[in-house]
């Protein structure tokens, strides 16, 4: 069996003061799925439980993605979560600092 591709979405997220990428990861999942309302599931015989996703995290610091708690942020599907590098970190006043994380979620179905 083969994957394939039927959507590509992609969302950002920002913890302003603490600079919890987790945080900040979650929230790019939700701005990401948050903008989607998927349709095909009959058309193509799957349910959302079919669904293989790949959440791409681009943070500045990768290791500090809690990925289970990622993973439990799509209600759907079997999820792995793939921290990178990226996203941006911002200081803030008195030692803060501000967080932006993006997120690029694959949604995924085998097919013959």
């Amino acid at each position: 069996m083969a994957l394939k591709r039927y959507v590509t979405e992609m969302g950002m997220g920002v913890d302003v003061h603490g600079g919890d990428y987790t945080k900040a990861a979650k929230r790019a999942v939700s701005d990401a799925i948050r903008h989607s309302s998927l349709n095909f599931f009959d058309a193509l015989g799957k349910s959302p439980h079919d669904m293989i996703i790949t959440a791409k995290v681009g943070a500045g610091d990768p290791d500090a993605i809690d990925k289970s708690a990622i993973a439990e942020a799509f209600p759907f599907g079997t999820v792995t979560v793939e921290p990178t590098l990226g996203g941006l970190d911002v200081p803030g006043v008195n030692n803060d600092l501000m967080v932006i994380v993006n997120v690029v979620v694959l949604v995924q179905f085998e097919e013959d």
